[in-house]
């Protein structure tokens, strides 16, 4: 069985008067038609935005984690076409987990953090997607804990539903290769240090395994809001956090904290420095966490000079429009800001705290159970894996 959209892609030369008669230049390259929109969204952007420092600017980077996930999970006949995938998310893979099934003729069910907004929600709806909303809660804790309970209902009342489990399932890091392969023909050769949101750990984990394990020298930054359990910062508070996707005040299994060098803690008002920053200094409209990293980065790459930092921007600005960027003029100046350089995890403080981490073991809060680290992802529980099925031809 082909799925849709799994078709080589072709070049495009659309014949146009006297071009046969024009040489071709090795600067313009020939467009590519895509089979499926996945295949579009899926590349980023590269920008360079300083000697040092390169922007992988993506509309939804987390299609490279759902688009990895199906196909694995088809493949491995796990899940079959015309059957339910569920997960619980904030946003953005919730869109690319709606655009895998549509692809793969997969039915979706989202558990909405209430940070998807109107227009985030119409896509999923119009995309087939079924969308249950979580009513309003006074924490980021409440909100993850009453998707994760949602879930368990429904699988409950749904065995044959198969729970994606994008927290703890690390067949989301395999998507990530293929973004290591990108790089590598697109970056020069040598060391490369790597900077993005923490996240679930997929994004940040998975491409720095997979480069590691190409050869290259890659030197892995962490970035985290405070009030997240992942790397410890769940004593504080920041009122005005909205970056929930960047952290987690529950224990994730996708994230591999020995695979970390370094770590850095922002509040808000630091990560929408960045974020209006790079708009301003770069013309880049993007969201807040890729602004934190670009404030991340632009410190990293001015105490280490002559080495490539790569900057990993998950998503655009839309879902910030209002929060951050209406509020342009109360941004501080990133010019001025500089981190709080700390020795041990004790030591953190806002607003802007660093830690070489250099391969320590996940906090005590953020150890879990769920998941077995394997090749093939985690091991589900009775409860909620159905019998294996037949397994899908996908074409590359």
């Amino acid at each position: 069985m082909r799925a849709r959209g799994d078709a080589a892609p072709r070049t495009a030369t659309p014949p146009v008067a006297g071009a046969e008669d024009r040489p071709r230049t090795p600067t313009t390259p020939a467009a590519t038609v895509h089979g499926h929109i996945t295949d579009a969204v899926k590349a980023p952007d590269l920008i360079r935005l300083t000697d040092d420092v390169v922007l992988a600017r993506f509309e939804t980077m987390k299609v490279y984690a759902a688009l990895g996930a199906v196909r694995s999970l088809l493949r491995r006949g796990r899940v079959a076409p015309g059957q339910t995938l569920v997960d619980s998310s904030s946003g953005i893979y919730a869109l690319a987990l709606a655009m895998a099934c549509h692809r793969y003729g997969l039915r979706c069910h989202i558990v909405a953090s209430t940070t998807v907004d109107a227009t985030m929600r119409a896509q999923l709806e119009i995309l087939g997607a079924t969308v249950d909303a979580m009513p309003p809660s006074q924490s980021l804790r409440l909100d993850q804990e009453l998707r994760v309970r949602h879930v368990r209902r429904l699988l409950a009342e749904r065995p044959d539903f198969h729970w994606m489990r994008q927290y703890h399932d690390q067949i989301h890091h395999e998507g990530y290769r293929e973004f290591a392969e990108l790089l590598t023909g697109a970056l020069p050769e040598g060391p490369l240090t790597v900077v993005g949101a923490v996240g679930t750990g997929a994004s940040t984990g998975g491409l720095a395994r997979a480069l590691r394990e190409s050869g290259r020298p890659v030197r892995l930054v962490g970035i985290q809001p405070f009030g997240s359990v992942t790397f410890g910062s769940e004593r504080f508070e920041d009122p005005e956090a909205i970056i929930a996707g960047i952290g987690s005040s529950i224990p994730f299994g996708n994230v591999r904290h020995e695979l970390y060098d370094t770590v850095h803690w922002l509040d808000f008002r630091h990560a929408m420095a960045g974020t209006v920053g790079l708009l301003r200094e770069h013309a880049v409209f993007a969201g807040l966490s890729t602004g934190a990293a670009h404030l991340t980065a632009s410190w990293e790459a001015a105490r280490d000079p002559g080495r490539l930092h790569l900057v990993l921007g998950a998503d655009t600005g839309h879902r910030y429009a209002e929060r951050v960027f209406a509020r342009h003029a109360e941004a501080l100046d990133p010019a001025g800001l500089r981190p709080r350089i700390i020795d041990a995890p004790d030591d953190l403080r806002p607003p802007w705290s660093v830690l070489e981490w250099a391969g320590r073991a996940a906090p005590e809060a953020a150890r879990t159970t769920e998941g077995a680290r394997t090749a093939g992802g985690d091991v589900p529980s009775p409860s909620t894996s159905p019998a294996p099925v037949p397994s899908v031809e996908l074409l590359p």
